[in-house]
């Protein structure tokens, strides 16, 4: 039940975030002159409807977001003469852009709103390289036992006497930066006699000279057997800081550069979007589905019943948060019909005028709207193929967390 439960507050939650979206379309609309015909969440068949002033707000029977009518928001919309003055096309391009930025600006402000309920409930992830600190400093047992136990030592570790000390941070192994534990570990066995470490305390950075002990270890083999192996060592116990917590005092830091960090994963997220096809057509096809593709509204809010399910709010929020970055983002995409696309018109059309009047000649016309249909279809074409995709995947091929 509480599985049931959670996709379908994971599913409202998003329709609240795209209708929040075209909200803000729809306040900077009002806030400059523009007139906004109607206001839906929701598409389809309309179930309730009540016009307030000029704008009819309601609600539509397929909640798969909502949308927000402005007047003349291309030059080929039929408008009575009374609005046509107030046209969107017609409007000072800060206008437009304040207007056409404003949605994805909302899911940015929304996202940012759930950094700060996730920070205070739960702690923040650590995004990126994880921070790997010195947890215990111990000597080196020479040789392991037959399970593959560490024998007893004695003495100091080498970390020890190289300087090292419990809670240093490790950032680098022979001058290369570390993303992880593991990272540390084979960077460390690569050295020959000495591993150069440079750790951070108290803001400052200082470069370990550790001269490496060899050591007996086992690793398991692919059969199972474990087998003893060589190994160089240190004397350290690491730990990868994986979340960070905060209070009021410290949340507001935390949170600014929380979301900083989005916005670059949201980055990589759009640039890599592309080279993720292939891997959905191998899910599809019956290969294994990778836990780094993309997912649809239909894997979003299984994933977030899953999450509900075993009591995972902390996953409920930061995926609700990501979904709502990447919303934002991706709508500032420069391609028809996302609002990236209406944008780079406006500035074009600011610019070409700009040159126009610098040789003495009047301002150009709206751009036509019909010459881009094309390129328009193509991009609906393509989007709606990788929907249909994802959507498919997510069905027959989920993302299991659990």
């Amino acid at each position: 039940m509480s599985y049931v439960l959670g996709i379908v507050l994971f599913a409202a939650a998003l329709v609240i975030s795209v209708a929040w979206h075209e909200l803000g379309h729809h306040l900077a609309a009002k806030a400059t002159g523009m007139k906004v015909r109607r206001f839906f969440v929701g598409f389809g068949p309309t179930i309730w409807s009540k016009r307030f002033g000029e704008t009819e707000y309601g609600f539509k029977a397929i909640p798969a977001g909502g949308f927000c009518d402005i007047a003349g928001m291309t030059p080929h919309d039929e408008l009575s003469v009374i609005d046509e003055p107030r046209a969107m096309y017609r409007q000072k391009t800060w206008k437009r852009l304040v207007v056409l930025i404003a949605g994805p600006v909302q899911n940015f402000i929304l996202g940012f709103v759930l950094i700060i309920v996730l920070a205070l409930g739960w702690g923040l992830p650590v995004l990126g390289d994880k921070p790997v600190h010195a947890t215990q400093i111990s000597c080196v047992a020479a040789t392991t036992d037959a399970r593959g136990n560490p024998t007893e030592c004695t003495g100091p570790a080498p970390a020890e006497e190289a300087g090292m000390r419990v809670g240093d941070r490790i950032v680098a192994v022979n001058g290369s930066s570390v993303a992880d534990s593991s990272d540390i570990v084979d960077k460390v066995r690569d050295s020959s006699e000495t591993a150069i470490v440079t750790v951070e305390r108290d803001g400052e950075r200082i470069d370990l000279q550790i001269p490496v002990t060899r050591v007996q270890r086992m690793t398991e083999t692919d059969d199972g057997r474990l087998v003893p192996v060589t190994v160089p060592a240190i004397g350290v116990t690491m730990d990868n800081t994986l979340v960070q917590h905060y209070d009021w005092a410290s949340v507001w830091g935390g949170a600014v550069s929380f979301t900083g960090d989005m916005f670059t994963e949201t980055y990589k997220a759009l640039v890599s979007l592309p080279t993720k096809v292939g891997a959905l057509w191998t899910a599809a096809t019956g290969g294994e589905r990778s836990e780094d593709s993309p997912v649809s509204v239909v894997g979003a809010s299984r994933l977030g019943g899953e999450a509900v399910e075993r009591g995972y709010w902390d996953l409920f929020f930061g995926l609700l948060l990501s979904i709502n970055f990447f919303l934002g983002a991706f709508n500032l995409v420069p391609l028809l019909p996302l609002d990236g696309g209406h944008m780079i018109i406006a500035i074009y059309e600011k610019i070409r005028n700009l040159l126009r009047r610098a040789v003495g000649r009047s301002d150009g016309g709206p751009v036509d709207y019909y010459k881009l249909l094309p390129l328009t279809y193509a991009v609906v074409v393509v989007m709606g193929a990788f929907m249909v995709l994802t959507v498919y995947v997510d069905i027959i091929n989920p993302i299991r967390i659990f």
